[in-house]
């Protein structure tokens, strides 16, 4: 999440490491550019990919660990967490990866967030067909 609170990228995985936070640091950076500054919890798996991926780049990318500019983040997740308590966990984790997708690109829309300039004047239910169209 950026600081407008607009949501730079995701990724669902089975762990929490070093090799999914790199992966993730990676394509968020593809997609979007190289940030100035990234702003990320206690985690060390974060800490350590953003790190690997600084030796790598010619400009280094600012770490920033302050607990309360990480609650952007936080607040954004509550949406999720909210919807999934009700669900009361998956049976599977390609089950869980499908509906969190969905649930974010829904979460992405209800935002504004569109790849496509125009649809902003749609509704969001025009939004989301277009998408599976």
């Amino acid at each position: 999440v950026d600081k407008d609170g607009q949501t730079i990228d995701f990724l669902f995985t089975k762990h929490r490491d070093t090799k999914a936070a790199k992966r993730f640091f990676k394509k968020a950076i593809r997609a979007n550019g190289v940030p100035e500054k990234i702003t990320i919890d206690g985690s060390a798996a974060n800490n350590a990919a953003i790190e690997t991926i600084n030796k790598e780049m010619k400009t280094p990318i600012i770490i920033r660990q302050v607990k309360y500019l990480n609650n952007i983040v936080e607040q954004d997740h509550r949406f999720i967490k909210r919807i999934t308590r009700l669900m009361l966990g998956f049976k599977s984790f390609n089950s869980a990866r499908s509906t969190l997708i969905g649930i974010e690109l829904v979460h992405m829309l209800r935002k504004g967030q569109s790849a496509n300039p125009m649809a902003k004047h749609k509704a969001m239910f025009e939004q989301f067909c277009a998408l599976v169209g």
